[in-house]
């Protein structure tokens, strides 16, 4: 790859995050100000490799909480079933927020979801399930802004979202908690890089793989 082609993906990857970081901090904003209070905040899964979540899901499983202990959400939806990992990503991330001070009865769990437009369209399903009424969105910035298209589109309801506010983590404690991996594990573990292809994965990230039935939209809340 030439240079010149190299600087113009380099200056459009670092222009893509600094709006998707102004757009969390507006988001956030609003919220301080409004005070919204949701039934539940969806909270897309993160692979569980090495025995030790990541900083990214550190950030979204910290943040979450943060929105739970504030009172912007009464309930937590972590979504995420064994990808990459023979962990249930979901069950991995309520094992941390449990942990943080989230009572288990305020954590909800789909296990189905492996891509990302998934995590929302399973977890939607599940808050209509629980008679949730209102939810919202809870990730990076990143995650956020690419699905934010999605989830104007496909739900009746509406899905505001709340991504993390990295500001405001800076601020926050950083805890040290262990957990026993061992309950999210699943046994006959098989990575989705051995089911499906680049193409399909990617076709599934664009929630292709999803059956919406014959709806643009799927019912209200």
């Amino acid at each position: 790859m030439k240079p010149i082609y190299i600087l113009f993906i380099s200056i459009l990857f670092l222009s893509s995050c600094s709006l998707a970081l102004k757009r969390a901090d507006k988001l956030y904003t609003a919220a301080a100000i409004n005070k919204p209070v949701y039934d539940a905040i969806i909270v897309p899964g993160v692979p569980f490799k090495n025995g030790s979540w990541d900083s990214v899901m550190k950030a979204r499983v910290i943040w979450s909480v943060y929105l739970y202990k504030n009172h912007y959400a009464k309930n937590i939806i972590f979504s995420g079933a064994a990808v990459y990992s023979p962990f249930y990503e979901a069950v991995i991330m309520g094992l941390y927020a449990q942990q943080l001070g989230v009572a288990p009865e305020n954590i909800f769990y789909d296990t189905l979801a492996k891509h990302s437009t998934e995590n929302v369209y399973y977890s939607y399903l599940l808050a209509k399930k629980l008679k949730f009424k209102s939810i919202a969105l809870t990730t990076d910035p990143f995650q956020s802004a690419l699905l934010g298209s999605y989830t104007k589109k496909r739900f009746s309801s509406p899905i505001p979202h709340l991504p993390v506010n990295f500001e405001l983590l800076k601020k926050m404690n950083n805890p040290t908690v262990s957990i026993d991996s061992m309950i999210a594990y699943k046994p006959g573990f098989e990575s989705i890089l051995d089911q499906e292809s680049f193409f399909k994965r990617l076709w599934g990230t664009m929630g292709k793989q999803v059956y919406y039935g014959t709806d643009k939209k799927l019912g209200k809340l």
